[in-house]
């Protein structure tokens, strides 16, 4: 279904606009509009999926200094790191002097992305906010 999304000035970045549309849609949908999305380089963004049943939530991330991070999340939003992936790190900060294990959970959790992006993800008193339902 087509979107209009309402633009109003971004308070973190003078001459930059922002707009904001909470969303629902079938699973995977996230990443087709964080794929779109990316495509405008200039743009700042966050696309999360909430988790449903059998399905994990997700969060995709992008600034134009970072690129992409994606993450699964939990219920509460808080970024999810799998077993795998925590053994690597902590196999490669064992093994090589030059990795830090801080630095790197930090890398796994997208603390860069957040940083970058909290200031931008709040509105100015009276933001308007659409919601968007879809069937499916």
């Amino acid at each position: 279904m087509p979107v209009k999304l309402d633009w109003g000035a971004q308070p973190a970045a003078p001459g930059a606009h922002r707009a904001e549309l909470n969303w629902q849609g079938a699973p995977g949908t996230s990443g087709a509009i964080a794929s779109a999305l990316n495509g405008w380089q200039r743009l700042r963004f966050e696309v999360t999926e909430e988790p449903t049943p059998g399905c994990d939530g997700v969060r995709y991330s992008y600034t134009p200094t970072l690129g992409i991070f994606t993450a699964v999340t939990s219920a509460s939003g808080e970024v999810l790191v799998s077993e795998a992936r925590l053994r690597n790190a902590v196999e490669r900060a064992a093994a090589q002097e030059d990795i830090d294990l801080a630095a790197e959970l930090d890398r796994l959790t997208g603390r860069e992305w957040d940083e970058e992006l909290e200031p931008f993800r709040y509105a100015g008193d009276g933001a308007p906010v659409r919601w968007l339902h879809a069937a499916g």
